[in-house]
């Protein structure tokens, strides 16, 4: 972990503010949080690699795919100009709007982050926060030129994070992240 400013992001986000009040001790340890609908905030550790991945500068405007409670969310707000974040389920959205009070650049969006938010695209960087085998290709058409996406490759349970980058107007794979273990990516260009 080198970007400094993640870290300093990481360090003035208090993670518990965004996990289940039953949960909230647990939120300084650096592993995976459940929260409702079989779902779960990703341990840290790996939020803080994946985004780090996108090499923001603080002018970016970024994707978010699974908002989850919010807290990798809160991150990206301190490290874009504007995000852009789509969950599937409305009572988490809920939830993450909650948290995510006083964070003016967020916009959320209850959806589906497989389809992405065409009419707000481009995007200079992705993040996915569910596996998939394959990006799919609404989240390809949205990255701008030169952008970043990162997002799990796999089955869902056991994946190869993996960066690409936007060249020429294709997505070309740059290096393997990390491995995770991530729930599936639902939507009508993902699982059923």
């Amino acid at each position: 972990m080198q970007d400094e400013r993640v870290l300093e992001a990481i360090s003035v986000v208090p993670r518990a503010e965004f996990v289940p009040p039953e949960h909230a001790e647990l939120a300084e340890i650096d592993a995976p949080i459940p929260i409702p609908h079989g779902q779960v905030t990703t341990q840290p550790s790996l939020v803080a690699r994946m985004v780090e991945a996108l090499a923001l500068t603080g002018d970016e405007r970024v994707l978010e795919v699974g908002t989850g409670y919010g807290w990798q969310t809160a991150l990206l707000a301190r490290l874009a100009r504007e995000v852009f974040s789509v969950e599937r389920f409305p009572d988490l959205a809920e939830t993450a709007r909650a948290a995510l009070v006083g964070y003016d650049n967020v916009q959320l969006f209850v959806g589906d982050g497989s389809e992405g938010l065409p009419e707000y695209a481009p995007f200079d960087a992705i993040i996915v926060a569910a596996a998939y085998p394959s990006v799919p290709d609404p989240l390809a058409q949205q990255l701008a030129e030169g952008g970043r996406l990162v997002q799990p490759l796999g089955p869902g349970g056991a994946e190869d994070v993996v960066l690409f980058e936007k060249r020429t107007g294709e997505l070309h794979q740059v290096r393997s992240v990390s491995g995770a273990h991530f729930v599936r990516l639902h939507g009508r260009h993902a699982f059923p």
